[in-house]
């Protein structure tokens, strides 16, 4: 171990779990518990301590992080505006000018006049306030919406009038992640709050949704409940109306299990405080969700025998499953992602707009909403990443979607059925001068021989000599890695590197199926797929072992944290952002306890297995040439706790027998999520610096001929 790490007391310390005996030496670097030893808090501020020291003693010999901060945030200087939310004639907008540090939320009126409603840098000027989530009454006259601080997602929930701008009703607290269910009148809602955490247990507090009904003015701890009880400690709900007020839908899911019950309730014949709920969709293992028409035809997506999507029709009066026709059937070669119904020439919703992936790059078609015959596919503007559509409730004979690349700001295009015309219609509100980059789709066969596709962003169409390459993954929770404009690849390659990122096995690029292949029992398949796309990118001459920066953060920085341990023979560094790196111990810290149905559960002997067989934690090794780790945290991660950055961090220190640095970069009032634009400017330099500085990489550096291998 290189001497300049601060000491790290190693406790004889094991769990045993089931019949193993599972080692944990820094157990002390996990958050403060009541019965602990009372010298572990002094051990953790001297570390914690010692190690920002460390850190910044190497951050300052790092050259490049001046002209990272710059190059990012030119590229984000554009600014962005999003998809359009209709309420009648007007609409609501999340907006970020140039220089702003947060997006801030508009209402623009039929002539076009706009107003500000939400902008949280007015309400918190330091910049630790977030705007989570709104959702405006079907009138448009007023909305709910969710604020949390300091990164801890713990929203608010509160109730502004659009005329005045005037908090009318809140803040309802304990009301994370909450989708909002509008009645019509502008009076009542369903929402998601927990149980008040007094009297549960310490390790389920963040847990015990309800969906309750809320009237505006009522005291929260008043509003009925819905729906929940009985039911599992971990589940996730939603809760949806449909515009006349007549259908309320129910979501629910085992935490983030890729598979959900769906229940129903026709409020023409019970009461919104005691909705007579029919259960729908009780126990596939599958996903479904249902869009009710005003003449209650019913259009169900599902992946029920049907991994990459499919459409049925059905009739909201009589919804059984049985009952179901197909409409629109699975394809072979492509992820049905979203619908939406739109107008035509001869009648109300004549139309579905469907929204699909192939191999990740998305694609519109219209259909027949009554045979589902494909009609036509939509000019789209490049081979990207399409999000929505969206359309006025009411209806109407045009859709807005929005458009990515790599390279291009996120820009809102509106489709007209009538027309068949497709015209911008937004458009980030600055300028931003893109690098001039290389872009292709690849493809390389995994260990086991599956075909696995990866995107690259290079300054050429062909490898000179070795560069330094960033290789970036997830494959987990079904999450697609889509091309999308990437401030931080396009810094890096306008630097003279290569950015590499890999749609591997647990995403959702090829459907449901290709997200399965990648978790539980198969997880290890995500790692394998990672060493071949590592692989691959050295044999092709791309890059070399000592000039390959691996980069991934959440599921990502558990990904990172295995190729770590399973093959740091082809690495050269590592960035490991806000981990799960302890797989044992994952369920006992903040939202662990719902990913259970991804990864595993510990308690469960055969689930165990899986787990311990690849946890970084538990797989660091005495006396091995570790490469250059970052690893970065935040305090108020109430998603993945820090304590798993920290005890890894801790094993890697002792363990490595390299001179090159382990390191932990910690910051504090920020979460796993948003941050302000200056917090992500930083980060990001921050961590393209060490790269570069770990893989040779010097702004500008041209490759030349007699350096190709």
């Amino acid at each position: 171990m290189p001497a300049d790490y601060p000491a790290a007391q190693r406790l004889d310390l094991r769990d045993l779990v089931h019949t193993d005996q599972v080692p944990d030496p820094y157990r002390w670097l996990e958050s403060a518990e009541p019965d602990e030893p009372a010298d572990w808090a002094s051990w953790r501020t001297a570390w914690l301590a010692g190690q920002r020291d460390l850190y910044d003693s190497h951050r300052s010999r790092w050259a490049g992080e001046a002209g990272f901060a710059s190059a990012v945030s030119a590229l984000l200087m554009g600014g962005y505006e999003g998809l359009p939310t209709w309420r009648g004639d007007r609409y609501f907008v999340m907006r970020r000018e140039p220089g702003q540090q947060f997006g801030v939320l508009y209402v623009v009126e039929a002539d076009g006049s706009e107003r500000v409603l939400i902008d949280p840098i007015a309400i918190d000027p330091a910049g630790t306030t977030t705007l989570d989530d709104f959702q405006p009454s079907w009138e448009g006259n007023r909305i709910a919406y969710l604020m949390s601080e300091a990164g801890t997602e713990e929203s608010e929930l509160r109730v502004l009038d659009v005329a005045s701008g005037e908090v009318i009703d809140g803040p309802i607290d304990r009301a994370r992640f909450s989708p909002i269910g509008w009645l019509p009148g502008e009076e009542q809602f369903y929402y998601v709050r927990r149980l008040d955490p007094a009297g549960l247990p310490p390790g389920e507090r963040q847990f015990h949704r309800r969906v309750r009904l809320h009237r505006i003015g009522r005291d929260p701890d008043q509003d009925p409940e819905i729906f929940g009880t009985g039911m599992l400690a971990t589940n996730y709900y939603s809760a949806s109306v449909t515009r006349d007020g007549r259908w309320l839908v129910v979501d629910c899911s085992e935490g983030t299990a890729p598979r959900n019950d769906v229940y129903l309730a026709d409020l023409s014949r019970s009461s919104p405080e005691e909705p007579d709920l029919l259960p729908l969709v009780i126990g596939r293992d599958a996903m479904t969700s249902i869009t009710i028409r005003p003449d209650n035809r019913m259009f169900i997506w599902t992946d029920f025998e049907a991994p990459r999507g499919q459409l049925m029709l059905g009739a909201a009066l009589s919804p059984e499953p049985g009952t179901w026709t197909p409409l629109i059937p699975e394809e072979p070669d492509s992820v049905l992602e979203s619908l939406r119904v739109v107008d035509g020439p001869d009648r109300h919703d004549q139309y579905l707009v469907l929204q699909r992936t192939r191999h990740s790059i998305g694609e519109l078609a219209l259909h027949d909403s009554a045979t589902g015959e494909r009609v036509r596919a939509l000019d789209v503007p490049g081979l990207g990443t399409l999000t929505g559509p969206v359309t006025r409730p009411e209806g109407g004979t045009s859709c807005w979607y929005a458009y990515t690349d790599y390279v291009t700001p996120p820009r809102i295009f509106r489709y007209d059925v009538i027309t068949g015309e497709t015209t911008l219609w937004a458009e980030p509100p600055g300028d931003v001068r893109v690098p001039s980059v290389h872009t292709e789709q690849v493809t390389f066969q995994s260990g086991d021989g599956t075909d696995v596709r990866m995107y690259l962003i290079s300054p050429s169409a062909k490898p000179l000599a070795p560069l330094p390459t960033l290789l970036y993954g997830y494959g987990g929770f079904g999450i697609s890695l889509c091309p999308a404009f990437n401030p931080t690849a396009l810094a890096w390659v306008q630097a003279g590197g290569v950015y590499a990122v890999a749609n591997l096995r647990g995403g959702g690029e090829e459907g449901e199926d290709w997200h399965r292949a990648g978790m539980l029992a198969n997880k290890q398949n995500v790692f394998d797929d990672f060493r071949a796309a590592a692989r691959w990118l050295i044999d092709t001459g791309w890059t070399a072992p000592q000039r390959l920066c691996v980069s991934g953060g959440s599921n990502g920085g558990l990904l990172v944290g295995a190729a770590l341990t399973q093959f740091p023979e082809l690495l050269g560094a590592v960035i490991c952002t806000a981990p799960l790196l302890d797989m044992i111990r994952y369920t006992t810290s903040s939202l662990g306890a719902t990913w259970t149905t991804e990864y595993g559960d510990p308690t469960d002997p055969e689930q165990f297995g899986w787990l311990r067989s690849y946890s970084p934690y538990h797989h660091v090794e005495q006396r091995v040439d570790y490469p250059a780790t970052l690893v970065m945290v935040f305090d108020n991660d109430t998603r993945t706790d820090p304590m798993h950055g920290r005890k890894m961090v801790a094993a890697l220190q002792h363990a490595t027998v390299s001179e090159d640095p382990i390191l932990i970069r910690t910051e504090t009032d920020v979460g796993h999520g948003v941050r302000s634009l200056d917090r992500s400017v930083a980060e990001v330099a921050e961590s393209l610096a060490f790269a570069a500085h770990m893989t040779g990489l010097e702004a500008g550096q041209e490759p030349r001929e007699e350096d190709a291998p």
